[in-house]
C-alpha cells in the first residue's frame, strides 16, 4: 500500500474502518485479494511473492506501506512484502513480531509496517526507532512516517472522518476518501529522491504517471465490534480502463 488511513477503536460499530491505495508499477504482476493457502485473506505480488495487506479469520491482520527514499537504496533487500505474509501465517503477538522484525529491519528498503490482532495494532518502521502502540483514532500511513502531514494524507484522514460523521461507510463510498487526482504545487514536494514530475504526481492520493506507474487498487475493510469483518477490493487498470471487485466476509474467530 502507498495510502492508508484509519480509524482504530473510535466508533461503535467498527473495530477498525480502513480505506487504502496500492500504487505499483502496471506491468508487475499481482492477484486480487483472494484465501490463501494458509489461511489469510490478501491480495499477492506474484513477482515476489508477498503481499501488501491481509486479514486472517483468527483475527490477525497486517498492511505495509513502502517508506520512499530513493537517495539511499540498498544492493539486494529482503522483500517487504513477506513482513505482511509472515506475520499473518505466525502465531507470535504483534509485539513480538515487531521485535524480531527490528533485530533485522536494515536488509529491508524503507518501509512502514502495521500488524494487530484481537484488541491492539502496533506500528514499526524501519526509519523510526522504537514501536509503537496505536491508540484509539483517526491516522494516515504514507510513504514517510506515520501521520506525516503530506496533503493527501491529510485529505485522506479528513474525509474519512466526514464519512464516519456523516455514517457515510458504504465501501464504494468510502474509496473516494483517498481518490483524489489533485497535485501539490511545488513548494509543498517531498524531497524523496524522485524526479520532479514523478513527485508531483505522487502528491496525488489517486496517482498515474504515464503509462508506467500508478494506483492499481483501492481496499475498504470494515472491521466489525462483533468480530464480522468486511473486505472489498477494486483492481484498477489504467492503461485500458477497467476496473474489477472483489470482496469477502469473514467471521472472527479468535
Amino acid at each position: 500500500m502507498c495510502l492508508i488511513t484509519f480509524n482504530w477503536k473510535n466508533h461503535p460499530k467498527y473495530k477498525l474502518i480502513l480505506v487504502a491505495n496500492r500504487d505499483e508499477f502496471f506491468q508487475r504482476p499481482s492477484a486480487p485479494l483472494h484465501k490463501w493457502e494458509s489461511g489469510f485473506y490478501a491480495g499477492k505480488d506474484l513477482k515476489a511473492g508477498g503481499t501488501w495487506m491481509g486479514v486472517h479469520p483468527n483475527g490477525r491482520f497486517a498492511a505495509l506501506t513502502n517508506y520512499r527514499d530513493l537517495k539511499n537504496l540498498k544492493k539486494n533487500p529482503k522483500t517487504r512484502g513477506n513482513l505482511v505474509k509472515d506475520f499473518l501465517e505466525g502465531g507470535s503477538s504483534p509485539f513480538d513480531f515487531l521485535k524480531r522484525v527490528a533485530l533485522e529491519k536494515d536488509d529491508y528498503e524503507g518501509f512502514n509496517l502495521l500488524v494487530g490482532e484481537g484488541d491492539s495494532v502496533f506500528y514499526f518502521s524501519n526509519y523510526k526507532e522504537g514501536i509503537e502502540e496505536i491508540e484509539p483514532g483517526t491516522y494516515g500511513l504514507s510513504n514517510a512516517l506515520l501521520d506525516t502531514p503530506w496533503t493527501k494524507l491529510t485529505l485522506a484522514k479528513s474525509k474519512l472522518r466526514q464519512s464516519i460523521a456523516n455514517d457515510m461507510l458504504d465501501p464504494v463510498q468510502l474509496m473516494q476518501v483517498v481518490h483524489s487526482k489533485k497535485m501539490d504545487p511545488e513548494e509543498l514536494l517531498p524531497d524523496t529522491g524522485a524526479t520532479l514530475y514523478q513527485e508531483k504526481h505522487l502528491s496525488a492520493q489517486f496517482i498515474k504517471i504515464d503509462d508506467y506507474y500508478g494506483t492499481v487498487n483501492t481496499t475498504v475493510l470494515l472491521w466489525g465490534n462483533d468480530g464480522k469483518i468486511e473486505v472489498f477490493e477494486r483492481t484498477f487498470d489504467q492503461i485500458n480502463d477497467v476496473t474489477s471487485d472483489q470482496k469477502v466476509s469473514i467471521q472472527v474467530c479468535e
